[in-house]
């Protein structure tokens, strides 16, 4: 009787894997590909494989112990990432594992991550005055819109739910009571003034405060070192300054502060507080990219910027975000959205003293440059580095309150969450941290690939002196399967961001054992069959037909234990889980249409009949010899 696959065609097959190769080296030299050849033929290496840092976070709520929620881990992830952007580091990142941890790596030079992971600071806090945060040195324009008169908001909330002031006029969120809070209410919207450096501000809200607490004698010493940098004149000239700068109007001042606007932020950060509120040279890009705490003591005036534009000098932070309890996105009485925020009950009554003083304008004034639409001062929301809204406040607020604005869904749900993770106590717990330099990650680099390559040249020497002839077969299978993993992650190192470190080169290594055994289980099923009489050209298909199911199942189990690892691990485990299960899938795909098609074509060749030269040993003469009764029994009978 023929077996089953006696009629098989092995050339389908090998072309199928010839079209597969095809595809993906395209891929690998076109798609996403640039550079030189070299560049279009590395994978991306991990961390441990280049060096940098690499930190481990783990997170969880301080007041119940329980892990936070999906939503809140999201937001502590980018404002970690954004702490990390500060850096300057290119590649850099942060990503969320499992419901607890942040995974931060910084490939490069190693870094110090400490402050990274602190609890989120969030501030409310009055803003005293307004200024251009260009940071170019022209002055800003002196002109103010005047009203279209339409009770109807001109502009656009931006994103964070605050809308910066500019001379297009447009709307800015306002702080009232919601129903239930019994006071103020929400005046029409009107085009609001541009904020323009005045000549005439306050001297008391410009001037160095005496009381400022003593400045450590660190940020001393780094002033100092700014002082030299920029030079006496410049420095003179910027702590003169009682008010921002009018460049027009001294166009030597100008020359005088153009060197602040070459220091770096973590130069500007030591800078006093007036004197990056009054040097205009002193730009949005640079205060934003402060190192994080920055601004966090609640006692001192502090400068922030609003959507990278306008600069604001703000006062103490007299609430903070442990103070709310909740804030929500929700729709009011005229359907549009607007932020309700809760506040504990001691909360509640620092927030209303803060409204009566921004509302009635007390203790530290507002310039005039600060106030909101209707004239009355607006209270910046701070977290860590910048303002995400600063609405006008409206009465005296000593209930639940709510901020409005032209917020869509999204604008008003994002301030909710941002207002809603301040007041969330989230902590995070140091799990891992490794430094690796980037010698440290050549030598194990070459460490892992001379690994590789001893146990690749073992199992071929062992494959040649027990198979002879199909130790061939196992050769080119493996090269092939290489072949294919390497384009494999090149391509998915582009397209997913996979990245090739130690652990999973071990993963390919501990992949080359599963590939033998698939070797081994197919082969020692070809000699029994041949032992039982079979021709070599039926043996191979019946062998095939017996081995293939083993070959399934221990293949299938591998993945199996690479896909729960990979699901379960943490860090560099997943590396390797990553790496075992792409190993795995790929010595199957080679194991369907190399493996069993080029034994078919080897079956029928003269030079498979040797046992020397195939390598099947006494298998062979076997069947020269009288066929004995498969049953001991029968022959007894």
């Amino acid at each position: 009787m023929a077996p089953p696959q006696g009629q098989m065609r092995p050339g389908r097959q090998l072309a199928v894997l010839g079209f597969i190769f095809v595809v993906l080296y395209l891929l690998v030299f076109f798609a996403g590909a640039s550079g030189s050849l070299k560049d279009r033929l590395e994978p991306k290496l991990g961390l441990d494989l280049i060096g940098g840092t690499r930190v481990t976070l783990e997170a969880t709520n301080s007041v119940d112990g329980k892990p936070p929620t999906a939503q809140n881990l999201e937001e502590a992830r980018q404002i970690i990432e954004s702490r990390v952007n500060a850096f300057g580091v290119a590649e850099a990142e942060v990503v969320t594992e499992g419901n607890r941890n942040i995974v931060i790596s910084l490939p490069g030079e190693n870094r110090d991550l400490t402050d990274v992971g602190s609890a989120a600071e969030l501030r409310f806090r009055k803003v005293l005055k307004a200024a251009s945060g260009s940071g170019v040195a022209e002055a800003p324009p002196a002109a103010t819109p005047a009203p279209t008169g339409s009770a109807a908001p001109t502009g656009s909330a931006t994103p964070s739910g605050g809308a910066t002031p500019t001379s297009t006029g447009s709307a800015s969120p306002k702080v009232t009571s919601s129903p239930s809070g019994g006071q103020g209410g929400m005046a029409p919207a009107s085009p609001s003034a541009t904020p323009t450096p005045s000549a005439t501000a306050s001297p008391s809200a410009a001037a160095p405060s005496a009381s400022a607490e003593p400045v450590p004698a660190s940020i001393e010493e780094q002033r100092k070192a700014v002082e030299q940098k920029v030079g006496a004149p410049a420095w003179q000239a910027a702590n003169g300054l009682q008010a921002p700068a009018d460049l027009t109007a001294d166009p030597s001042l100008a020359d005088k502060l153009k060197p602040f606007g070459t220091l770096s932020p973590q130069e500007v950060a030591v800078l006093p507080a007036q004197m990056q509120f009054n040097v205009p040279t002193i730009g949005c890009a640079q205060l934003d990219q402060r190192p994080p705490a920055s601004i966090s003591d609640p006692k001192q005036q502090v400068v922030s910027c609003e959507d990278g534009v306008s600069k604001y000098l703000l006062d103490q932070a007299k609430v903070e975000g442990t103070d709310v309890s909740d804030a929500d996105a929700v729709l009011d009485q005229t359907n549009a959205w607007v932020v309700s925020l809760d506040f504990k009950s001691d909360g509640q009554e620092k927030w209303t003293n803060l409204t009566r003083e921004a509302f009635n304008n007390e203790g530290q004034a507002c310039d005039a440059t600060a106030l909101g639409q209707d004239g009355k001062c607006r209270v910046a929301v701070v977290l860590d580095n910048k303002i995400v809204s600063s609405p006008e406040i409206q009465g005296v607020l000593t209930g639940n309150s709510q901020i409005t604005g032209t917020f869509t869904q999204k604008d008003a749900s994002t301030l909710a969450g941002q207002l809603r993770y301040g007041a969330l106590p989230v902590t995070f717990e140091q799990q891992e941290a490794q430094n690796v330099t980037a010698t440290l990650g050549a030598s194990h680099l070459r460490a892992g690939l001379l690994a590789a390559g001893i146990g690749m040249l073992l199992v071929i020497i062992y494959a040649f002196f027990y198979y002879r002839l199909l130790g061939s077969v196992i050769f080119l299978s493996l090269i092939l399967s290489a072949l294919l993993v390497f384009g494999a992650l090149v391509v998915l190192g582009r397209q997913i961001g996979f990245t090739l470190t130690l652990a999973g080169i071990a993963g390919m290594i501990v992949s080359l054992g599963v590939a033998a055994d698939s070797f081994v289980i197919y082969f020692e099923r070809l000699k029994d069959e041949i032992r039982e009489g079979r021709s070599p050209r039926s043996a191979v298909p019946r062998a095939w037909i017996r081995a293939r199911r083993t070959i399934i199942s221990a293949n299938a189990i591998t993945l199996l234990s690479a896909v729960v690892l990979y699901v379960v691990s943490v860090g560099t485990v997943k590396g390797f889980a990553f790496a075992l299960g792409l190993a795995t899938v790929l010595d199957l795909v080679v194991v369907f249409l190399f493996r069993h098609p080029i034994m078919t074509m080897f079956a029928r060749t003269r030079a498979f009949l040797s046992p020397r030269v195939s390598g099947l040993g006494r298998a062979l003469p076997a069947r020269n010899q009288p066929t004995q009764p498969r049953n001991p029994r029968a022959k007894e009978a």
